[in-house]
């Protein structure tokens, strides 16, 4: 069972060949928007091929 002191602290895994996957108290912020969301877990792109920047949306799994 997570205590609330294991959901504040944000942890940040790079995976070989994927995405950076963030989990924690996160807060995403669109400085262009003017908006923001908090979130427990995030994957953000590494390789630059999803089409939903800055998010993982598993195109490093599909070949070239």
């Amino acid at each position: 069972m997570e205590s609330s002191s294991d959901k504040q602290r944000v942890k940040m895994v790079v995976v070989e060949n994927g995405p950076l996957k963030i989990t924690g108290r996160v807060i995403l912020k669109d400085l262009k928007r003017d908006n923001e969301e908090s979130t427990d877990y995030v994957e953000l792109c590494l390789c630059g091929r999803t089409r939903n920047k800055p998010f993982c949306d598993g195109s490093h799994e599909k070949p070239e």
